[in-house]
Parts: C-alpha cells; structure tokens; sequence
C-alpha cells in the first residue's frame, strides 16, 4: 500500500468498503469477501499467496464435487473457506453428542480389497444386505449418525463450478455437506456416497481424497457381488446392443447411473483378471437418452410447491422439504443464530453463496 501510495481511507474507496472494514482486514479482525480479495489483489497488484497467510489455525479444510471439465481455482477454496467461516458461528448450536466422535475408516486407500471391506462396514451399518440397493433415506441416515450437517441448496444445473461441498471445521471438529438438488438423480446418490466417503476419510486431502471419496462411493453403491453377477450376465449378452439394454436395466433397478455399473464391473474384471467389458459408440447415447426420462431432484422434490414471480419454489416449501427429505438441523441452527444475534440477509447469502434476493425470502422466513 506505500509502495503504491495508497491509504486505508483510499482502499476502502477503490473497493467501496468502509474504512473500518479495510483496518480489520489488515489487523486479522476479519476477512474480505472473496470478491473483495480479489479487487484488493487487483488494485495492489498482489497473487493471492501475497496476499493471504496460508497457516491460518483451523483453516476450514474444503473438497468439490466439481462439474465435469471445470478446474478449482483459488478463488472457488477462498469462497468455500470464507463459507466455512461463516459456519463457525453456527456449530456452537449443532445438536449433536460432543462427547463422542463418529467413527471414520483407517489408512483409507483406493486398493479394491481395502474399499470393499469398508463398503460392507457401512452397508452393515446401515442395514443392507450386499446385494440390496442403496437408497437415499440409507446414505441420509449415515450422514446423521456421522454428525454431519447436509445443506440441501439449489445452485442451477449449468452455472456452477461444483455440485457438492464438502467443509470440515477443525475447531468444532464439524463437518458440513452442501448438495446441489438441481442435477440428475442418478448423479445425486453418487455425489450423495461420494461425499460419505469424505466423511469417512477427514484426514486425506486433495486428489487422494478426492480419489478415494469416488472410489468408494462406486463400491457402496455397486459392490463385488453386484459386479461379479453382472459381469457374468453381460458377457452372456449375443450382441452389443443387448449389452448396453442390460447395463442400462442394472442402472434402473438400482437407481445408479450407467457409468457406475460398468465402471464396477471393468474394476471386478481387473481385479480378478478377467478381460474388461467393451461396450461399443451406442453406450454413451443410450446414458444420454437414459438420463432424459429423469427429473432433477430438486423438480421431483419441490413439484407441488408454491413458486415466486420468477418460477422459484417459495422460501416455506424449500424449507420445509429439505428439513423433512434430508433430515437436517441446518435451518434450525440458521433459525435460533438470525434471531439471537439478529442477523440480516447478508449472512445466508454468504452461508448459502446464493442471490442476496433468494437470501432475503429466506431470512423473511427464518426469522
């Protein structure tokens, strides 16, 4: 700011903030909004890595569940850390015993052996069998018993850089799960198990737990057994087209998407040294179509709500739906915080990174 002879008073014009807002930035009181951050490193002419310290004690520990082709930037961390901030203030309310920890697996890998004997713990735990079908109310009521906050929000089908969330707090050693309800169905419950397995693996970070949370999603919800009869039952199949109509068919008893069963399937081959399944240039059509007889979750879900001017579900329904779908504390907590420090609309759209106008119905009806 000398170098560039800049004063407090004239940041806080450039990026129109309050000069108080500029001197707690600077005397670590509090943290620019990501938007800020980034016109501050523009008006400076810093990089993030100049212009933030990286040993923040408890940084909030952040993973995506990212939309195909997209890349994670710093921006997108800093937005899901200043959200992680923002939900400090919410977990002294959390309901859950703090006198226990969930359990979580031990030395997670991605070794075939490893992630199917921890598929069956948790089918165990949720009372499947391990050819049953894994079904939402089952991955809902884990998350419950691992303590962990679900935040169902609707962030759009195209717009965004991610389709899951996934914050872990040390200080509160909580853990928080934001999933987009406006995607397929059959992405949602693996985006749903995916995320499961981060809460089972807190202790890996970055592409190896990313790795993880995918691998072990596909053996919770297609396991060995699963893949070895399928296996079997393709291979029986006399042409191509039949191949991908029975995939297809496992798919929808299943509820999973087509992809899963054939990447299960290719990874049972691998491992017991069978030749993998190729299916031929018709299989990604057939996905394609498949996909089309579905609604988004959020459609299926919110189908009878009241809707707003723009088509939008009202504030109550969404409310209402994700509480009792979900299970979730998480309007309560924003509830009782609103009401206790009077809050205003700026923070559930800083929480729930929505439009401060969505943010405005809600806090109307939060509070």
């Amino acid at each position: 700011m000398q170098e560039a002879g800049l004063t407090q008073a004239a940041i806080a014009a450039a990026l129109d903030v309050s000069r108080e807002a500029v001197s707690q930035w600077l005397s670590h009181k509090s943290f620019p909004r990501p938007n800020k951050l980034l016109q501050l490193g523009k008006l400076l002419n810093l990089a993030f890595s100049e212009l933030v310290v990286s040993e923040e004690p408890n940084e909030p520990k952040v993973a995506f569940r990212k939309m195909k082709g997209t890349k994670t930037q710093d921006h997108h961390i800093e937005k899901a850390r200043e959200i992680g901030r923002y939900l400090r203030q919410l977990a002294p309310h959390l309901p859950f015993d703090t006198l226990e920890m969930p359990p979580v697996l031990k030395a997670p890998t991605c070794d075939y052996d490893y992630l199917q004997k921890a598929a069956t713990k948790v089918r165990e735990d949720i009372t499947l069998a391990q050819t049953d079908t894994v079904d939402f109310k089952h991955l809902i009521r884990r998350f419950r018993d691992l303590q962990t906050v679900v935040v169902p929000i609707m962030w759009g089908s195209k717009q965004r850089h991610e389709n899951a969330v996934h914050i872990y707090l040390p200080d509160s050693q909580s853990t928080w799960v934001y999933l987009n309800l406006d995607t397929n169905v059959h992405d949602f419950k693996f985006w749903m198990a995916h995320e499961l397995g981060h809460c089972l693996s807190p202790n890996l970070e970055g592409d190896a737990a990313e790795d993880f949370a995918d691998a072990f999603a596909g053996s919770l919800l297609f396991p060995h057994e699963l893949a070895e009869q399928a296996y079997t039952a393709i291979k029986k199949q006399r042409s191509p087209a039949a191949k991908i109509t029975y995939v297809i068919g496992l798919a929808t008893s299943h509820i999973i998407s087509p992809y899963t069963v054939i990447g299960q399937v290719n990874k049972y081959a691998s491992h017991v040294g069978k030749p993998e399944i190729i299916l031929d240039k018709g299989f990604n059509g057939a996905v394609t179509n498949f996909n089309k007889g579905y609604f988004n979750i959020s459609e299926t879900l919110l189908a009878d709500a009241e809707r707003d001017g723009n088509g939008k579900p009202s504030a109550k329904d969404y409310i209402a739906v994700a509480e009792h779908v979900f299970d979730t504390p998480f309007f309560d907590l924003l509830r009782r915080y609103l009401k206790q420090h009077d809050k205003g609309p700026g923070f559930i759209q800083t929480v729930l990174d929505m439009p401060l106008l969505d943010a405005r119905s809600l806090h109307a009806e939060l509070t």
